[in-house]
């Protein structure tokens, strides 16, 4: 793949000298319509569920891991664990609550959770991932979670699996190539009424906030291809 001037070895994208560095430099071609969407998008084309005007909600951070696997580009996702208060049982983006050590929800903090929390969540190597940007918070009303979606590319793969089964039931990757298949898409309908975006791959039926970035972000790139909304999943109660 084509890549920008600097090596991927010059642009550490990992906490150096107390700060995590953020780098666009050395990483592949195909990543550059992501760049660009990091660079553009607004709140409001991501999502309608914006933070509080108030500031309530928790900080949170997922980690939002690009990769190169057998079959091209992929992500990295997992499967909650069951038994979890909240989002019990769903795929999802590694990523979690904001601790007192990572520092300040508007500063470095969102990029040290995000990589905190998929080293605890996955087993994932930080030192492995080059942080390139992060888009705008984003909320979860139904947690009250307030998101940042830090963004990465996973510059030196390193073995990743269920580190606590209490918190995670499964880890995976899935190519960007199933997440753009037509075949593999559809829209979730909530008893509540609420419709959205959804994807079947991997055995697993990605939905909820973690779908809806995954859709926009493949809308925003250029990567969507065109599929049917009229195919429905339904959803429980209890989901």
């Amino acid at each position: 793949m084509a890549r920008v001037s600097e090596t991927a070895s010059e642009a550490a994208g990992e906490t150096q000298g107390g700060s995590v560095v953020l780098s666009k430099q050395g990483l592949p071609g195909w990543l550059e319509p992501v760049v660009r969407v990091v660079e553009t998008v607004r709140p409001v084309q991501l999502s309608r569920f914006l933070p509080p005007e108030d500031g309530a909600g928790r900080q949170s951070a997922v980690l939002i891991l690009f990769g190169e696997g057998e079959r091209g580009p992929e992500l990295l996702l997992m499967e909650r664990a069951g038994s979890l208060r909240s989002h019990a049982g769903q795929p999802s983006f590694p990523g979690g609550a904001l601790d007192a050590e990572d520092g300040d929800p508007k500063g470095e903090g969102p990029l040290r959770a995000a990589l905190r929390e998929a080293e605890e969540e996955t087993g994932l190597a930080p030192g492995g991932v080059q942080l390139f940007g992060a888009l705008p918070r984003l909320y979860i009303p139904v947690s009250g979670f307030v998101v940042t979606p830090v963004l990465g590319w996973w510059r030196e793969p390193s073995p990743v699996g269920v580190v606590d089964p209490a918190e995670t039931a499964r880890v995976f990757t899935v190519p960007v190539a199933d997440l753009t298949d037509p075949d593999n898409r559809a829209t979730t309908v909530h008893p509540s009424g609420h419709r959205g975006p959804a994807f079947l791959v991997e055995s697993a039926l990605v939905w909820g906030f973690t779908a809806g970035i995954i859709d926009r972000l493949l809308h925003y790139a250029g990567w969507e291809r065109p599929w049917d909304r009229d195919k429905q999943v339904p959803l429980d109660w209890r989901s």
